[in-house]
Formats: C-alpha cells, sequence, structure tokens
C-alpha cells in the first residue's frame, strides 16, 4: 500500500535515515525509503546488517522501547528526548549484540598531528594516555578540547558520546609556557603570523563554520565575515566564547586572548523578550525535525519543498542574495557582465579583472597567440551555497597580492555553479574542452568543497589542467599554489618560443627562398614579354614595309602604265634624250618629246622606283635641282633638249 507524507515527515525520515545510514546522496536515501514503504526500521535493516549493532541501544544492551511509527499519521513523529544525539525508535524484538566500533581521532598540538585509533568502548582519559606518551605533556597538565557537546571528563566513554567516525581535537596547554617565547613581544609577533581556526556555531540554525583567520585579522573583520555567512547584522550579532581580554572589534586576534590552534565562539541574532519567547515556542513544536547527530542540520531541506528560513523561525527573505548569475542566460558575455557587477557590489572593486566573454574566447586570448605573448587561464568557480564562499573572495580572491599577481600573468574566467542549469551548462563545456575525467572530478565535488580555482595551461593539442585550488586554502597556499603553476608554464613557454623562433628563422629562409624564385620568373617573364613585344613590334614594322612597298610598286606600276610611249630615235617631231644616273650608279635612258611635261620625266622616274619627293633630280651644268622646277613646263622650255645627263640624289 502506498503512503501519502506531507514534506516534513519526508525530511524527517530522510535525515533520520542519512544519520543511520550514513548515506549523504539524497536520491539513494528516499528510494531506499520508497521501497520500503517508507519504513524506517526496515529501511535501515535493509541496508546496515544487523551484526554492525545499529539496532544495538546505548544503554546497557537493553532495547529501547517505543511505539511503532506510522509514516501515513505525521503525528506519530517522534519528539526530541533532552539527550543531544538523534536515537531512532526500534522495535523491542531486536536485540543485537554490539560488535566494537573504531573511531579515529587526529590531535592537534601547536606544529604537531597525532593520530590516535580505539574502540568506542574507551575512555577519554586513555586518549589523553596515548597523547601524554606522543606528546611529552604530562595528563594533569592537558586539555583536550573539540569534543561537540563541550568539554568531558576523563572518565568519559567515547561511546556515550556518539562520535563519527573520524574526529578531530586539539590540546591546550595553558599552564605551559610556549616553547622559545623570549619576550613578550616576540610571542606576539610569532601570533600575528599564525592562522587561527575559529570554530563558529550558529545557534539558530545549529550549523557550524570552520574559518581560518591570520592572527592580525580583527575582531571585526571576523564579525564582517559571519555577517557573509549568516545574513545577522554585525549590531545584531549575539557572542558567546569570546575571551573576557577580547574588548574592542579593533583587536587583532593574536593580542585577543584566543585558544590557538582553535576556538570555539557562538553566534545567535540579538532579539527582543517577544521575540525570544516566539522563538522558544516555534522550536518547541519544530525541534523533532532536527538531528544532532552531525552540523549539516537541514542541508537539505530545500529540496524536498521546505524553506530554511521557514524551518528555524526565520524569514527565507534574510538569506537570500542577489545571484550570481543568472539561470539560462544565452550569452555567456552578459552572464559574466552580472557576475562582475554582483561580485564588485558584495566584495568590493579590489578583485581580479574577469574577462567577458565565452570560455572559447577565452581559450583564444590566453593560448591562441604568440608564445611570448601567452598566458595561464585562471578558472573560478563559484558556489553561493558553500561556507567557504565568503571567506575565499574577501580575504584570498580579493587580496591585492593575489589580485596583482592574477592580473599579470593570468586571464581569469569565472562562472557560478549555484544553479543546476549553469552547472550542467559549465560541465558540458569541461567535457569537451577537458575531457571527462576533469568534469567528473568538478561532477563529485561537494557544495562545502567550492569555490574551485582551476589553472589552466594550454598546449599544442590540448589544454592541460595544472592544479585544481579548492575553496579551505590561506592566502600564501594560494599564492604558493599559483607561483608553482607558473614556474611549469614558465618552463613551457621557453621551450615554445624557442621553437616557435626556429619556425619562424625556417620560414623566413623558405620566404626569401620564395621571394627570389618570385623574382626570377618575373624577371624571365620580362624578358620573355619583352622579346614577344620586340618580335610583335619586327612583325608591325615589315607589315609596314611591306604595305609600303605594295603601295610604292602600285604607284609604281599606275605611273609606268600612264607613261606616253617612248618615240622613236626618227620622228617628225624634236626628241629629248635624257640619261638619269642612279645612286646606285646604274644609268637609266629614255626619249622624250621635247613638247613632254617635265611632270613625265618625274613620273618615269618614279616609276623606276625613285619618287621624286624621296629624291631629288639633279642637272650637271648648271647645277641645278630640277625637282625645284615647274612640272607643267616642257622639256624644251626647261632646257633639258635635245639630250641631258642628269643624276638622282636622296633628299635628307
Amino acid at each position: 500500500m502506498e503512503v501519502s507524507l506531507d514534506n516534513n515527515v519526508i525530511v524527517y525520515l530522510t535525515k533520520s535515515f542519512k544519520a543511520c545510514t550514513g548515506i549523504e546522496n539524497i536520491d539513494e536515501a528516499i528510494t531506499l525509503l520508497e521501497q520500503n514503504n517508507w519504513d524506517l526500521v526496515a529501511a535501515i535493516n535493509g541496508v546496515i546488517p544487523q551484526e554492525n549493532g545499529i539496532l544495538q541501544s546505548d544503554y546497557g544492551g537493553e532495547t529501547i522501547p517505543g511505539p511503532a511509527f506510522d509514516p501515513s499519521h505525521p503525528a506519530s513523529v517522534p519528539a526530541p528526548s533532552s539527550s543531544s544525539a538523534f536515537r531512532p525508535v526500534m522495535p523491542s524484538r531486536q536485540i543485537v549484540e554490539r560488535q566494537p566500533r573504531m573511531l579515529d581521532f587526529r590531535v592537534e598540538y601547536r606544529d604537531r598531528n597525532v593520530d590516535v585509533v580505539l574502540e568506542d568502548s574507551c575512555t577519554v582519559g586513555e586518549i589523553k594516555q596515548i597523547l601524554e606518551n606522543e606528546l611529552q605533556i604530562p595528563v594533569s597538565k592537558m586539555l583536550l578540547k573539540g569534543w561537540k557537546t563541550g568539554d568531558v571528563e576523563d572518565s568519559t566513554v567515547l561511546k556515550s558520546l556518539h562520535l563519527p567516525k573520524n574526529n578531530s581535537l586539539y590540546v591546550l596547554t595553558p599552564d605551559l609556557p610556549p616553547p622559545s617565547s623570549s619576550s613578550h613581544a616576540g610571542a606576539l609577533q610569532e601570533s600575528l603570523n599564525q592562522n587561527f581556526m575559529l570554530i563558529i556555531t550558529h545557534r539558530e540554525v545549529q550549523r557550524e563554520y570552520n574559518l581560518n583567520f591570520s592572527g592580525s585579522s580583527t575582531i571585526q573583520e571576523v564579525k564582517r565575515n559571519v555577517y557573509d555567512l549568516t545574513s545577522i547584522p554585525v549590531r545584531h550579532q549575539l557572542w558567546e566564547g569570546w575571551p573576557t581580554s577580547a574588548t574592542d572589534d579593533s583587536m587583532c586576534l593574536a593580542e585577543s586572548g584566543l585558544s590557538y590552534p582553535c576556538h570555539r565562539l557562538t553566534v545567535g541574532r540579538r532579539a527582543s523578550p517577544a521575540q525570544t519567547r516566539e522563538q522558544s515556542e516555534e522550536q518547541s513544536t519544530d525541534v523533532h525535525m532536527v538531528s544532532d547527530s552531525d552540523g549539516d542540520d537541514f542541508e537539505d531541506a530545500s529540496e524536498f519543498g521546505v524553506d530554511d528560513g521557514e524551518v528555524f523561525g526565520m524569514t527565507s527573505s534574510a538569506l537570500r542574495k542577489s545571484p550570481m548569475m543568472p539561470e539560462n542566460a544565452e550569452n555567456e558575455g552578459d552572464a559574466l557582465l552580472q557576475f562582475t557587477a554582483e561580485f564588485s557590489s558584495r566584495y568590493g572593486d579590489c578583485h581580479p579583472v574577469f574577462f567577458i566573454g565565452s570560455l572559447e574566447a577565452a581559450f583564444q586570448e590566453a593560448f591562441y597567440v604568440k608564445a611570448r605573448d601567452r598566458k595561464l587561464l585562471a578558472i573560478y568557480l563559484h558556489h553561493d551555497e558553500s561556507v567557504l564562499t565568503n571567506v575565499f573572495c574577501s580575504q584570498m580572491l580579493c587580496a591585492e597580492s593575489i589580485v596583482s599577481y592574477l592580473s599579470q600573468n593570468f586571464i581569469t574566467w569565472a562562472w557560478d555553479l549555484t544553479k543546476d542549469a549553469n552547472r550542467a551548462r559549465f560541465l558540458t563545456m569541461c567535457n569537451r574542452h577537458f575531457g571527462s575525467v576533469v568534469a567528473q572530478t568538478i561532477r563529485t565535488q561537494k557544495t562545502d568543497q567550492f569555490p574551485l580555482f582551476l589553472i589552466i595551461m594550454g598546449k599544442r593539442s590540448s589544454n592541460e589542467v595544472l592544479n585544481v585550488i579548492q575553496g579551505n586554502t590561506t592566502v600564501d597556499e594560494l599564492m604558493m599554489r599559483l607561483m608553482a603553476a607558473m614556474e611549469i608554464f614558465t618552463a613551457q613557454q621557453q621551450e615554445d618560443i624557442k621553437d616557435e623562433d626556429e619556425r619562424e628563422a625556417r620560414e623566413n629562409v623558405k620566404r626569401e627562398q620564395d621571394e627570389a624564385y618570385r623574382l626570377s620568373l618575373e624577371a624571365d617573364r620580362a624578358k620573355r614579354e619583352a622579346h614577344e613585344r620586340e618580335m610583335a613590334e619586327q612583325f608591325r614594322l615589315e607589315q609596314i614595309r611591306k604595305e609600303q612597298e605594295e603601295e610604292r610598286e602600285a604607284i609604281r606600276l599606275s605611273l609606268e602604265q600612264a607613261l606616253p610611249p617612248e618615240p622613236k630615235e626618227e620622228n617628225a617631231e624634236p626628241v629629248s634624250k635624257l640619261r638619269i644616273r642612279t645612286p646606285s650608279g646604274e644609268f637609266l635612258e629614255r626619249r622624250f618629246l621635247a613638247s613632254n611635261k617635265l611632270q613625265i620625266v618625274f613620273d618615269f622616274v618614279a616609276s623606276k622606283g625613285f619618287p621624286w619627293d624621296e629624291f631629288k633630280l639633279l642637272s650637271t651644268f648648271p647645277r641645278r635641282d630640277v625637282t625645284q622646277l615647274d612640272p607643267n613646263k616642257s622639256l624644251l622650255e626647261v632646257k633639258l633638249f635635245p639630250q641631258e645627263t642628269l643624276f638622282l640624289e636622296a633628299k635628307e
């Protein structure tokens, strides 16, 4: 039979199932509960064998009596007891012998870390005895801190603390002097260079934030960062856990008296008495939906349609910020413009210069230029739901040294993975440009591991991811990793510059050879064309000469035909005999009538190939140019009778 449940019951059952089984995937948890018809006990037994002790009570092996849970009736959701740890209700018939459970502890003392593995049946005092041998510190001088339930006695059994598998603790020795403390000034300087881990609990939502601050940070800076995380303005913050010496917000952490390396603080919202009573009533009615087994309370409530602000008596608008990037943006450039504007409004104008454009355009800007102009590509992946985001952006990414180094050596491109659509879009781009391995690495990152900083170096055939930097880092570590990536890039860049110079030298030689060959071809072509023009000119002149000769021959023939017949020596009319010497020395002889006009003599000479416009006809005694005489006069009139010797001379 299918059971109909409301959202509150679904949230409760899912959180309970996750707390008991350790399954983090919400979809998997819901699937297993649905397979068991929302029977919490049956679902737990189906996942974890009974011999693991899951159904064993923490009270001497006795079963925990309690009413059976009917998922169809929301009223059957059990109210919480005064115990801080969530304990599921089990049927009385299940009695299972508990097997020893091993717990891992990492204990930090100054600059040392000690790993301790014990059964949960051991006591806190036994941990101290092991640490006494490792750290050479008497148990009486040792304070073991970091327990989620507060300070515990040495006789406390670990099993009663309901601890997870892996735990982090730290040792304080207030009665022992710090090592090599020559003076108070020297100790203060050393504290300024140290990093303090502040474990801050948000009282209203019962959520812990592990924040790293340098000793030089002020209390005011801590409160402002907590405002970014909790949306509680500084003036409304109500704190517990500050040392009595921390009286001024301008005081740095190193001189405030905080415990090193870790210090626990609690923050809540300052409220009026009426609001306090109202919140107490809401907590008394809704506390059954909160599990104290870990610090991730209702991290996934929004996935079931239940708003975190409503669950904890807070308005969701107080926690909501403007999105860094619009969802399903058509243009990546427009999305990054909004990202840059929102980033500036949150963290100020001192931040890396984000490249405005698509990821492909960023590749072009960083990689596909000359080797000397190439840069590394830094991809910043933002996630608003990560507790590390605000601290990373304000303290690391906006540090002047980081901003300057990124601007000089990197092209910085950003994307917001808060929205599922934008996350899927980036994973598609990542798979296309970097391969499935990198895409899978980013896909498996948990929310609290963001933001991420990807350092990309372009290569000839592919793009290589040099480093993936998570948000839980410091300014110094971030700078060191950027510089390490830069060293790798510089070595590769020098090789690329050398290869590029050699390639350009080869191309220059080839270009010069090609140019010389081209000039040679052009010279040969010019010679050939000149020869062809010369031949064409000769042919043209020859044609003109032939035409002129033909024309002259035609004229000569026409003149020859037009000449009157030569008279005989014995003629009734007077006859003039002319003897004409040509330039070649030959003589032309002919008889003319004395009455013939001088023009006939000219025509006769022209018919022999000596036109009168090219040659002069000269007489000897007296020397005169006959061609200058009137051609219409008769030979008798020009005194070329009865005989005369003339000679031809070419005109100049």
